[in-house]
C-alpha cells in the first residue's frame, strides 16, 4: 500500500466541486458535490441517534431501494435536523435539483447536512448552490480540496487521504474526506466522511465491510461525548480500475484481505484526524485495553476511559490522576477484577507505570508531568482476564472547547 496524493478524487470514475452558496455568514464554503461517471456499488453508515436529521431518513430510504449510486450533495452550516416536514421536502427538493442537472435519477441522489440543529434551511440558496456545484464538477486535486473545505464547520482543517494497491494486477486507489470537531462520541461522532475507490466490488461486500470498519474506527472515538443527528459514512465504488469483482465469495483471498486493510487505513486515518481536530484539543488521546475477556468488553472500556470528563480534564492539566481511569473502567458495567489491573501512561517523553495488578506504584510526579506534556498520549490497561483487546481515540477537554460550544451559533 503506497499513500498518494488526490483525496476523495484519487480513484478513477469520479468528480467533485465545493463552492460558498452563502449559507454560513463568514463567507467559506459551505456545499460540496460528489459526482460518479456511472452508477457506483454503495454503502453507508449512519448514527444511531434516534433523532435523526432529515438527510440521514432520506439517504437510509433510497439505500434499501438500490445500493447503486451517482452523486452526494453535501451542506454545512445548517444540519436540517429537528426541521420536521419542511426538512424533509428540502432535502427531497436538493435531491431532485441534483438529479435533473446531472441526468440521474432523484434516488440515486444522496445528500448530507451538519451545522447548527433546529434552523430550516435557507433552501433558496441551496438550490442555487447545487447549479453552481454542477457547473463546476471536475477531477483534480484543487475540485478535491474545494470539495473538503465545503463539508467543514468549526474544523480547523480538512481531512483528507489517499492510497493505492493491486488487487488482481491491477493498480486500485482509495481515497476520502470527512468532516468533524466537536460533538464527538460513539457511537460515530458530528462527523460526515466520504471515500471513494475505483475498485470492482459488489455493494452487499462493501456494506458488510465499512460496517466492520466503522465499529472499529469512528465507533470507537470521543471528544465530548455527545451523540449527533447527521452522523453519516459513504463509501462508493465506480470499478474503473478494472480489476476482478471483490464479493462475499472472496472474504477468504488475499484480495480481499488488501483491500480491506487498505479501506480501514483510510477509515481509521480520517477518523483519527477528526479527533485530532477535536474543539479546543490540545492532546490527542490513545486508550488500548488488552486481556479482556470478550471483544465487546474490551470495546466498551476502552470507550469509557476515553469517554470520561474527569479523564479528558486531567490530562489537559497533564495531572497523572490514575484514579480517574480505574475509576471509569470500574463504572462501565463491564465485570473484572481491579486486583488484576495494570495502567500505564506512555508518550514520546517516556513511560510511566500507576498501577500493576491492582497495586499503585509510587511514581516520579515530575516525569508524569513530563509524559503528559506531550501532544500524543497513550493509555495502556491491561485486565487478565482473557485475549481481546480494543483501542479507542480522544482528546483532552480545554477552556477552549467551552468556549467554542458556549457560543456555537452566534
Amino acid at each position: 500500500m503506497k499513500i498518494i496524493d488526490g483525496g476523495v478524487l484519487a480513484a478513477k470514475g469520479f468528480k467533485a466541486a465545493g463552492i460558498a452558496a452563502g449559507i454560513k455568514d463568514n463567507g467559506n464554503k459551505d456545499m460540496a458535490l460528489l459526482f460518479a461517471d456511472k452508477p457506483a456499488a454503495t454503502a453507508i453508515m449512519t448514527t444511531s441517534n434516534m433523532v435523526q436529521a432529515a438527510p440521514v431518513q432520506w439517504d437510509k430510504a433510497v439505500m434499501i431501494e438500490s445500493p447503486y449510486k451517482r452523486a452526494v450533495v453535501v451542506n454545512s452550516g445548517n444540519a436540517n435536523a429537528c426541521t420536521g416536514e419542511t426538512g424533509m421536502r428540502h432535502v427531497e427538493q436538493t435531491a431532485g435539483a441534483a438529479a435533473e442537472l446531472l441526468g440521474v435519477s432523484t434516488q440515486e441522489v444522496l445528500v448530507s447536512s451538519t451545522g447548527v440543529i433546529g434552523v430550516v434551511m435557507p433552501i433558496d440558496k441551496i438550490l442555487k448552490g447545487v447549479q453552481t456545484l454542477v457547473d463546476e464538477l471536475g477531477d483534480d486535486a484543487q475540485h478535491a480540496d474545494d470539495a473538503a473545505h465545503g463539508i467543514i464547520t468549526t474544523d480547523l482543517t480538512t481531512k483528507s487521504i489517499a492510497v493505492e494497491i493491486e488487487l488482481d494486477g491491477k493498480t486500485v486507489h482509495i481515497g476520502g474526506m470527512a468532516k468533524g470537531s466537536g460533538m464527538i462520541c460513539p457511537n460515530m461522532a458530528t462527523m460526515l466522511s466520504y471515500v471513494t475507490t475505483d475498485a470492482a466490488i459488489e455493494p452487499e461486500c462493501l456494506q458488510k465491510l465499512l460496517a466492520k470498519i466503522t465499529q472499529d474506527t469512528y465507533n470507537m472515538m470521543s471528544v465530548d461525548g455527545d451523540m449527533s443527528t447527521n452522523d453519516t459514512v459513504v463509501v462508493m465504488a465506480s470499478g474503473e480500475a478494472g480489476n476482478k469483482e471483490i464479493t462475499l465469495n472472496d472474504v477468504t483471498s488475499q484480495d480481499f484481505a488488501v483491500f480491506s486493510e487498505a479501506l480501514y487505513y483510510v477509515n481509521e486515518h480520517l477518523a483519527k484526524s477528526i479527533i485530532r481536530d477535536g474543539e479546543g484539543a490540545t492532546k490527542f488521546v490513545e486508550v488500548t485495553v488488552s486481556g479482556a475477556a470478550t471483544d465487546k468488553d474490551a470495546r466498551i472500556l476502552a470507550k469509557a476511559v476515553i469517554k470520561s470528563s474527569l479523564v479528558k480534564t486531567a490530562l489537559f492539566g497533564e495531572d497523572a490522576n490514575w484514579g480517574r481511569v480505574l475509576s471509569s473502567l470500574g463504572a462501565s458495567g463491564v465485570v473484572f477484577d481491579p486486583l488484576k489491573v495494570t495502567l500505564v501512561f506512555f508518550s514520546s517523553a517516556g513511560m510511566i507505570t500507576l498501577l500493576n495488578e491492582g497495586v499503585p506504584i509510587a511514581f516520579d510526579e515530575d516525569m508524569a508531568k513530563k509524559v503528559l506534556s506531550e501532544k500524543e498520549i497513550s493509555i495502556m490497561v491491561t485486565l487478565k482476564a482473557g485475549e481481546d483487546k480494543a483501542t479507542a481515540w480522544g482528546c483532552d477537554l480545554s477552556y477552549d472547547y467551552v468556549k467554542i460550544n458556549g457560543d456555537y451559533r452566534s
